[in-house]
């Protein structure tokens, strides 16, 4: 393994879904990580308090001080923060464009070399979804603030203790009759989070890259219905999938979000509603020498390990 001198990467969100896979590839590859969140002492419950090249900061990315603080002396800088439902000042304006800038310009005062910012495949600044919107409106707030920005987007990412592939497989145990999002015919391209993670890795590396936008789908695009049918022929299951009309799920949306942990969000619904497969035009695993894991592969594995 080729040694990175100990060059720092700074890391916001590094405790998400995505972002503490992406701290274990950029340590394997010898950065130093400091991660930055409002509670490090979650990182220690994930890392270990011990860790020489794992450093936890306390920061706030809506603060430009602490923004500032953690980015200090950093060779790079990876921004894997996302919000799925807004509450109160945690807003996707706030979140995806406010505090995506204000990194990005924090990293332009820093010196920072690299700048990594974890998107979605299909952030548009004009779509009528204002999740989708909002993470285009940012990655537009992030290249005027950093142009060198790097974007990464995945498409919808699972593996283990995700809140979509382990969801589904749960539901189609429980329910014989399982009510599909529309008649079944979005087209989804699922990529593994581990993939994902070690792309961003490969993507930090001081080698020339001569991109600067990523898209990141697994081997495979399903139609929903096909990937529902997939994952319930691995588990050895056999429901039957019943079309649900998007608008009877806004509703139930609506009223979920009324919980304390909902269940189900209208963005949720938005976002199934819209195709999310990568551009072939567009640069992603195989430019970076990874073979993608399919979902059956990795699903096949969970359930072993289950069992």
């Amino acid at each position: 393994m080729a040694t990175t001198n100990g060059r720092t990467v700074t890391v916001f969100g590094g405790t998400g879904f995505l972002g503490r896979r992406i701290v274990r590839h950029l340590r394997h590859r010898e950065f130093l990580v400091r991660i930055a969140s409002r509670h490090p002492d979650r990182e220690h419950r994930l890392f270990g308090p011990d860790d020489p090249q794992i450093q936890s900061v306390e920061a706030d990315i809506h603060d430009e001080r602490s923004v500032a603080d953690a980015l200090a002396g950093a060779y790079g800088v990876v921004n894997a923060v996302s919000l799925y439902l807004e509450r109160g000042q945690e807003t996707f304006h706030s979140v995806h464009v406010e505090a995506a800038q204000r990194v990005a310009a924090k990293a332009r005062l820093a010196g920072v070399e690299r700048l990594v910012h974890v998107s979605g495949i299909g952030a548009d600044a004009a779509s009528p979804s204002r999740y989708i919107r909002k993470r285009g409106e940012g990655e537009l707030a992030v290249r005027a603030a950093f142009a060198e920005t790097l974007f990464v987007r995945p498409a919808v990412m699972f593996g283990p203790d995700d809140v979509f592939l382990t969801i589904i497989l749960k539901l189609l145990r429980q329910l014989p009759i399982y009510p599909m999002f529309g008649r079944g015919r979005t087209r989804l391209q699922p990529a593994y989070v581990e993939d994902v993670a070690e792309a961003v890795a490969r993507v930090m590396r001081p080698a020339e890259t001569h991109s600067t936008i990523f898209e990141f789908g697994g081997p495979r695009v399903y139609t929903y219905e096909q990937f529902l049918r997939a994952v319930a022929h691995q588990a050895d299951l056999a429901p039957l999938l019943i079309p649900i009309p998007f608008a009877v799920w806004h509703a139930l949306a609506w009223a979920s979000e009324i919980l304390p942990g909902p269940p189900l969000t209208r963005n949720q619904v938005e976002l199934m509603q819209i195709d999310t497969v990568s551009s072939p035009e567009t640069p992603g695993f195989v430019e970076l020498g990874i073979s993608p894991h399919s979902v059956e592969a990795i699903l096949k594995k969970m359930l072993s390990n289950r069992g």
